[in-house]
């Protein structure tokens, strides 16, 4: 809190006394420390001073603009600062300031207060066991520290979303190795397409991570669908696969998702669809006309004879799974003869977050 500007500036003060400089050989002339220059110190400083009366339980009026509280003729008590104090804070700050003048040393406490919508972070410092009191008054400081409070509430943000992330992820390569371990037959055909799925969500969570200053702004749907298919496409091949969709962006949260899902669907076809054939193609069609619904269609052609599975494999479990739960839709599988045809439905508000 501010202290009052009433007091006069001390740039002007003439109060000077000579000490010698650093190597005593000549006179400095150096202000006299009075009120005026204290008043400007902690002006400059951001901090408000406090008195305390122990008996009375009346404060100074300095540190108005800091607590919000309209100036008036009658003094400040800690009753009426209490108004503005954080509900969740109120009885623990009640009870620090009543048990100050029964510490011993210097005490610190933070917390919030209301200032018209805005929440306001107060450090209340100063000397307990009645250290340095003067006719029944207490002397100490406040500061204003809510720009370190934000900093520390982001700091605490990010690291939960770390963590939360690392499970995340942790999980899935946990899934993906189970998943790769039942398609494959030997352990370099495991590694291969294990790493091969695991650089596709390394490039998709590239292309969706926060850039500084624009966070959560995600991916382009088209940019995010081309990168996951490039390891796929042949240069032998003129057009192999095609990516038709409107701009919109898909969010850092269900960039994981549909990348999995994206890759699984491009894994199955060059192993057995359209892109396992030079003469393959794979068209990427989106609709998003509907408010609520987007609708992407995944269509091969030009492939080998279309086989549907016998039975739904762990890899399909894992593709319903996260069209369902993390993106709030489903998908259609049409076996047709001219080659699979995949119809994906999702939330527009999921695929944006």
């Amino acid at each position: 809190m501010t202290p009052s500007h009433s007091v006069a500036d001390a740039a002007g003060s003439r109060d000077l006394r000579s000490v010698k400089d650093g190597r005593g050989d000549a006179d400095v002339q150096m202000p006299v420390w009075g009120e005026q220059h204290l008043r400007a110190a902690t002006r400059a400083a951001g901090v408000a001073l406090w008195a305390w009366n122990v008996d009375t339980d009346a404060m100074d009026e300095a540190a108005y603009d800091l607590w919000g509280v309209p100036k008036q003729g009658e003094r400040l008590s800690f009753a009426m600062l209490s108004q503005n104090i954080h509900p969740a804070d109120l009885e623990r700050v009640s009870s620090a300031f009543s048990a100050t003048r029964a510490v011993l040393g210097s005490y610190e406490i933070d917390f919030r207060v209301q200032v018209g919508g805005d929440i306001r972070w107060i450090s209340a410092r100063g000397q307990g066991a009645d250290a340095d009191i003067v006719n029944r008054v207490m002397f100490g400081i406040f500061l204003d520290v809510t720009q370190r409070k934000q900093a520390e509430e982001s700091s605490e943000l990010l690291a939960g979303e770390m963590s939360h992330r690392v499970k995340n992820l942790l999980q899935l390569a946990s899934s993906l190795t189970e998943m790769t371990s039942r398609s494959t037959a030997t352990k370099e055909d495991m590694v291969r397409e294990l790493t091969d799925k695991l650089a596709a969500l390394g490039r998709a969570h590239d292309l969706v991570r926060p850039v500084p200053g624009q966070p959560g702004q995600g991916a382009l749907l088209g940019d995010l669908l081309s990168v996951l298919l490039e390891p796929y496409d042949e240069r032998e091949a003129s057009v192999r696969i095609r990516v038709s969709v409107p701009k919109m962006r898909v969010g850092e949260a269900s960039s994981t998702s549909l990348a999995m899902v994206i890759h699984e669907l491009a894994t199955n076809a060059a192993k057995y669809g359209a892109l396992s054939s030079i003469s393959g193609t794979l068209d990427v069609s989106c609709n998003a006309d509907d408010e609520d619904i987007i609708v992407i269609t995944w269509a091969e052609r030009g492939g080998p004879p279309v086989v549907p599975p016998a039975s739904e494999g762990f890899g399909s479990k894992l593709v319903d799974r996260s069209i369902s739960a993390q993106l709030g839709g489903s998908i259609a599988f049409d076996w047709a003869e001219a080659g699979l045809v995949a119809t994906l439905r999702m939330s527009k508000m999921r695929l944006a977050n």
